[in-house]
């Protein structure tokens, strides 16, 4: 077994399982918990139609699907904020249409045809070294942005009044959640492939939610052999933030989330609130 990671494939398909773990984590968390699996599921289809435009024109296939998901993902993001009731036709109609739109372009290239295959299945035994360092990139941007706005997707995640009343970017934040989802559902598509993109960015946040009792214990990964370590060190973090908010609201500063106020808006809380801490 160790004697396969001599090969220059294997440690490239072994760097890219972990770059593209770091994205699933995060992004997985901030989709399951607004609930944008369906639009997540939307981007990764459509994305077909920037990986028809690089294999048309020559273009790179990574840097090309990332760009068309964006676009495709802001589009829908839009409608979901402007026409709420029209957001499941308006994500329906892109999906098709990029799917179609990608594959009429292959269908269109001259000379070797691009397998669609190795983008429905994945392929990372053949991610190129390029590709890593890229995605590499891509997984500082995201970790950067979440740290510099966690707060804001914090509390635009549970309880978009509240964070409206407060004054925070909820629009801006929606449009960010939407748009790193559709950069990390790109690379995703390059390892895994269609077919597990969906899986990654729902079950491991889904199990992890099970025993977590705040976004921070989620996004660490705390799932596996590792929840009940997970269950303790996110107790211990919603008892100590609980008391850092109340000490900060009767000094009259701003609270930082709704549900560390009143913990009986926390999902978590509300189904452990009968379990002993």
């Amino acid at each position: 077994m160790l004697h396969a990671l001599s090969y220059d494939f294997m440690q490239q398909a072994l760097a890219a399982s972990l770059l593209a773990s770091i994205a699933c984590g995060v992004i997985g968390t901030l989709v399951v918990v607004n609930r944008l699996v369906f639009l997540a599921g939307g981007v990764s289809h459509a994305a077909y139609g920037g990986v028809g435009l690089a294999f048309h024109y020559g273009w790179p296939v990574l840097p090309s699907a990332i760009g068309f998901s964006v676009a495709s993902s802001m589009l829908m993001a839009g409608v979901a904020l402007k026409r709420p009731e029209k957001a499941d036709t308006a994500i329906g109609v892109l999906w098709a249409a990029g799917m179609a739109f990608g594959i009429i372009l292959i269908d269109l290239t001259p000379g070797y045809k691009a397998d669609l295959m190795s983008f429905l299945f994945g392929s990372i035994l053949a991610v190129p070294v390029t590709d890593l360092y890229l995605m590499a990139a891509l997984d500082a941007a995201l970790l950067a942005v979440v740290a510099l706005c966690h707060q804001t997707l914090l509390v635009t995640s549970f309880d978009r009044e509240f964070a409206e009343a407060r004054g925070l970017p909820v629009r801006t934040a929606h449009y960010l959640v939407v748009g790193m989802t559709a950069v990390g559902v790109v690379m995703l598509i390059r390892v895994v492939g269609l077919v597990l993109v969906m899986a990654l960015l729902t079950i491991p946040p889904f199990i992890a939610a099970r025993s977590a009792r705040s976004l921070p214990s989620i996004l660490r990964g705390r799932a596996g052999p590792g929840l009940p370590l997970g269950r303790d060190l996110g107790r211990g973090h919603h008892r100590r933030g609980l008391g850092r908010v109340h000490g900060r609201v009767r000094r009259g500063r701003a609270a930082a989330s709704p549900w560390q106020i009143r913990p009986e808006l926390n999902p978590w809380f509300r189904e452990h609130r009968g379990t002993s801490p």
